[in-house]
């Protein structure tokens, strides 16, 4: 037999059907619903397509910026404490390579006797002052250097009387083609031609250079070994980190016989257009969360004025004040998750379309997107705790008798 003194208590929804109650809800009014989620999801499909395209914007200038040579250092000898030109070790290029923030390192070696000419019929003294140097095979990568005719200098040919010249000293000596047919005469000995560069904007004195292998240099021109400029690819975040070690790294025994060039101007100012747009992209993305974060508490709102008479009907069959305002919270949302996956759709769709036209990389950062949908719940929820805390609050008999 029932205990007649037991206190029946009320039944509160499980998580289930709050979700099926509150899409009911939904539902019910779907072009008001399509409206509001409308509203929200242009809010973040603004905040997205703001951090989207900034961000694009940003990539590519990173790459202009890039391509500049910002992280470029170059570690060349001085001069020792008697005023006479100091050299770097030999060592000095994988000393270097061996800083944990240095991405490439390469090098050149002045052959400071050899003369170059385009057969050996010219006057000794009308080599036209282009320098014959030794070269790394990796040279091309760390300066940026391209090939315009012909090949670079490879494990086969860097051994051989074989050169590429630059692009000034290709054109003084009448050369625009490669080939067996196109040699040189350097140092009483003929070379061939197997490669022609570019203008090298990073480093300009290959311009007007002879480049040959290093171990040719060492075998038949005389050369030392001694590298005398070694250029540094540097992490971008730590290119100032990486010049206080270069010297003393290079030349162990008497780094101040060794000159590191300054990073670039071009650094600063990337350093401070990422503090701007960073700024500007929390300033708009605030915004457009806060325009979104209004939509969803106007429609919560109206929502519960318009559904006084259910709330009457639900408190009077045994619905709980948490019960109506859980469902309202649930309805805000749900409301707020459909807004907020239509506006990353959306705002990534038109970042996507912009920066194909302007020819940037398209890039979205995931942290927009995790952020953008996380800020839309927390808002949808805020929104939505002042309309249903009042839905909550009506007392049944009031809500049924209100007009």
């Amino acid at each position: 037999m029932p205990d007649a003194n037991r206190v029946l208590r009320p039944v509160r929804l499980a998580a289930r059907d709050l979700i099926r109650v509150g899409a009911g809800g939904l539902r019910s009014r779907p072009t008001r619903v399509a409206l509001s989620a409308l509203g929200i999801a242009i809010g973040i499909a603004a905040m997205i397509s703001v951090v989207g395209i900034s961000s694009s914007s940003r990539e590519d200038f990173h790459r202009q910026i890039a391509a500049l040579g910002t992280n470029l250092l170059t570690v060349r000898p001085g001069q020792n404490l008697f005023g006479d030109q100091a050299h770097l070790p030999t060592e000095a290029v994988a000393m270097i390579g061996a800083i944990g923030d240095v991405k490439s390192v390469s090098a050149t070696g002045l052959v400071p006797e050899a003369r170059i000419y385009r057969n050996d019929h010219i006057p000794a003294a009308e080599s036209g002052s282009i320098a014959v140097l030794a070269t790394r095979l990796d040279l091309p990568d760390t300066v940026g250097a391209n090939i315009v005719a012909g090949t670079y200098l490879n494990e086969a040919t860097q051994h051989y009387p074989a050169v590429v010249l630059g692009s000034t000293a290709a054109a003084h000596l009448g050369i625009d083609s490669t080939g067996p047919d196109q040699q040189i005469y350097l140092s009483g000995r003929w070379f061939t031609v197997v490669g022609i560069l570019a203008h090298v904007a990073l480093a300009p004195e290959l311009d007007r250079a002879a480049l040959v292998g290093w171990p040719v240099a060492a075998d038949l021109l005389g050369f030392d070994t001694y590298p005398t400029t070694a250029y540094t690819r540097a992490n971008p975040d730590h290119v100032e980190a990486v010049q206080t070690l270069l010297a003393r790294t290079a030349n162990p025994a008497a780094p101040n016989e060794v000159d590191v060039s300054r990073p670039s101007d071009a650094l600063a100012a990337q350093h401070a257009a990422d503090s701007t747009l960073g700024a500007l992209l929390l300033g708009l993305g605030s915004v457009a969360l806060l325009v979104g974060g209004i939509g969803v508490a106007n429609t919560m709102v109206i929502s519960v004025l318009e559904r006084r008479g259910e709330v009457g009907l639900r408190r009077a069959l045994g619905a709980t004040r948490g019960d109506i305002r859980n469902q309202f919270l649930a309805e805000a949302l749900l409301l707020s998750t459909l807004g907020g996956i239509t506006g990353l759709i959306l705002g990534t769709g038109v970042t996507t379309c912009y920066a194909t036209t302007q020819a940037w990389p398209t890039v979205v950062p995931s942290w927009a997107m995790l952020l953008g949908l996380g800020a839309t719940l927390v808002i949808g929820a805020v929104a939505g705790l002042y309309p249903a805390t009042r839905a909550s609050r009506l007392q049944p008999t009031e809500a049924l008798t209100a007009p």
